[in-house]
Order: structure tokens, then C-alpha cells, then sequence
């Protein structure tokens, strides 16, 4: 019997060292790898070429790919890759509608020039394999709309020991979606990656740049953001904001007009991070953007009354659910902020909630 037992135990390690080995060697022979800088394709309209309005308006939303609305919860927020442990992995099929028709409505109803949308699914299977980015472009037909890639993977192997329900496939990205045409348009890698093996499934982050040709021999330069999550310790946002300060300050100095939004993963400069539930943190913990990153002209607009982020451990739950800000502008000395509105949609649709700005280009 105990030769048996034994027998019985070293197959199984055997056959869990050879999936885990496996999903591992699969990983690495199929990891994306993406240039430092690629060219960006227009998949919308081709609208003027020429911003001739000095008033322009803005919209930064991370859509949580349509599967964290106010319903969900998400296993790997509580810390654990390798079991669920009963937790969602994926959301129903009829909650991911649910919260695509809610970005359809949003969009379709919302007048802005310019969308700056963050974990738009492009084909993924914990989305269906619904493709939101086109359903952002029907909503506004005769936009420019660009998008780029920030996670690439034929196989997210979490939870890592329930094979069964794995995440799979993922193609997600930013999009970038405007009233107005650029004559460039370029994806930049941000520096920084997990150690491997962790690093095969996680995104690659990015900024998707567009310029624009301004009225007056001017140009305008919009970028779309996403910072790293899960770096416990702030390292990888700290290469990647090293490096975005440079870009940032290059644009400017050369004369431009700049305007960045996104999802930071990151509190604004002086931002309590527990300011709509202080003391009450859940073990949750946010860094702040430090006040001397860039000099004191430019400017981080955000609307405080309005969280933009409510964490996943749970589905939503008004007043037990941590909430915090994380997604906001930034716009150089010469762009003056005429309003910045967060837009409360109770996190019905994300687990992120859109934020409206309207400036005046100096």
C-alpha cells in the first residue's frame, strides 16, 4: 500500500512539473516582444487635418475590458495566481454585454473631441472575444481611431493550477479615438518588466503618441497612458515615469502643446490615497506622483469629489468597497484648464470611471 501511495505521489509531481514546465517553455517560445517604437494605423475615418478651435475637450476612461463592472470580483486582486479558490476568473457572458452596451451608451451619448480609453479589448478570451474597439468606432463613426497593443498573449495560464478555466487568449490595448486626424501617430515602449517567468503574462506597457497640426503653425501632442499595476514596490512605475518626464518635457521645450491622460496607477501630487474611506485601506495602498517630478507650471487635473477606481476583491459595494484616483490629466504651462469633471457612474461598467476635461490652448 505504501509503495502504492508513493507510486501515485511521484506521477503526480511528475505530470504537475511537466504542465507546469509546459505552460512555461509555451510562454516563452510565443512572448511578445514589441519594438521600442512603432507606427500607429488609423482604422477610423479621416477627419480635418487642422485644430482650428483653441477650445478643446477630453475624455480618459480605463474600461476594465468589459469584464470588471460593478458585479465582478477578480480572483488574482487577492493575491493568489495559482487558485481561485472559488473566485470569479472571468465574468458571465451576460455581464461582459451588459457593460459593453453601458461603454456603447456612454460613448454614443458623450460629445468630447478626443477619447483616451485604456484595457479596450481587441480579442480576448475573457471578454467573449469582443472586439471594443470596434464598438468605440461605431459609436463615433467619423472619428480617427488608433489603436495600440499592451497585451499580447495566446495563453494567460492563471490560475495556474485550474487548467480548465484559465484566462487564455488576450489582445487589449489603448485607444485613442478623435475628432481630428494626426499626421503622426506612434506606440513608444515604456521601460521596465516583471522577472521572469511573471513577465511572460503581463502586459506591456506603453504610450500611444498623436500629434497634431494646431491653427497658428502650432501642434498639439496627446498622449494615452497606462502604468504598471502590481509592482508592490512602485519599481517598474518609477522607470516608466522617469521616461515619460523626459518625453514630456522634450514635447514641451520643442513648443507644443501637451495633453496626457490615463490610468497612472498612481495618486496626483499631495493626493490622499485613502481620502473617500481614510484610515479604511483594506490593505490596499496607492504611491503618490512625487510634487517635484515635473516643475511647478504644469498641471495634474483631476476632479476629487469623484473616485475613478474601486478595487476588485469583491463586486461593488457602495460605502465596504475601497475606492480611490488613480485615472487623470496632466497638461503642460501653455494649455490653460477651463474644467475637469469625474463622471459617477457607480463603477457600473469598470471597475474605472471616465473622467471629461475641457482646456484652452494658449
Amino acid at each position: 500500500m505504501k509503495k502504492l501511495i508513493a507510486r501515485v505521489a511521484i506521477t503526480f509531481t511528475l505530470l504537475l512539473v511537466l504542465y507546469v514546465g509546459g505552460v512555461l517553455l509555451y510562454g516563452t517560445l510565443n512572448d511578445w516582444v514589441p519594438e521600442a517604437k512603432a507606427p500607429l494605423a488609423n482604422s477610423g475615418a479621416e477627419p480635418t487635418a487642422l485644430i482650428e478651435d483653441s477650445l478643446l475637450t477630453f475624455v480618459t476612461w480605463n474600461l476594465g475590458f468589459g469584464g470588471l463592472g460593478e458585479e465582478s470580483e477578480f480572483f488574482f486582486d487577492h493575491g493568489n495566481m495559482y487558485l481561485s479558490k472559488g473566485r470569479m476568473v472571468r465574468a458571465p457572458k451576460e455581464a461582459v454585454q451588459k457593460n459593453n452596451e453601458g461603454v456603447e451608451q456612454f460613448v454614443g451619448s458623450t460629445a468630447s473631441d478626443f477619447f483616451l480609453f485604456q484595457e479596450v479589448d481587441y480579442h480576448s478570451k475573457r471578454s467573449y472575444f469582443t472586439n471594443q474597439h470596434e464598438l468605440v468606432k461605431e459609436q463615433k463613426p467619423d472619428y480617427s481611431a488608433f489603436f495600440a497593443t499592451n497585451y499580447r498573449s495566446p495563453l494567460v495560464p492563471i490560475p495556474v493550477f485550474e487548467p480548465w478555466h484559465l484566462y487564455g487568449e488576450v489582445e487589449s490595448g489603448l485607444g485613442t479615438y478623435s475628432k481630428y486626424q494626426p499626421y503622426e501617430s506612434v506606440r513608444l515602449q515604456l521601460p521596465g518588466a516583471f522577472p521572469w517567468p511573471v513577465r511572460l503574462f503581463q502586459l506591456d506597457r506603453c504610450v500611444a503618441l498623436h500629434r497634431f497640426r494646431v491653427k497658428g503653425d502650432k501642434e498639439l501632442v496627446v498622449m494615452n497612458v497606462h502604468n504598471s499595476a502590481y509592482d508592490a514596490d512602485g519599481s517598474l512605475k518609477q522607470q516608466q515615469m522617469a521616461f515619460l518626464k523626459e518625453l514630456f518635457l522634450k514635447e514641451y521645450q520643442a513648443g507644443h502643446y501637451v495633453v496626457v491622460g490615463g490610468d497612472w496607477n498612481q495618486v496626483p501630487p499631495f493626493f490622499r490615497f485613502d481620502g473617500y474611506m481614510p484610515g479604511r485601506t483594506q490593505g490596499y495602498t496607492q504611491i503618490n506622483i512625487g510634487p517635484e517630478y515635473l516643475p511647478a507650471d504644469w498641471q495634474w487635473a483631476y476632479d476629487p469629489r469623484v473616485p475613478t477606481n474601486r478595487k476588485t476583491k469583491t463586486p461593488y459595494r457602495p460605502g465596504e468597497t475601497f475606492i480611490t484616483l488613480i485615472d487623470f490629466f496632466l497638461v503642460s504651462p501653455n494649455v490653460q484648464i477651463r474644467k475637469v469633471k469625474g463622471m459617477d457612474q457607480k463603477f457600473r461598467y469598470s471597475d474605472h470611471q471616465p473622467v471629461y476635461l475641457e482646456v484652452e490652448l494658449k
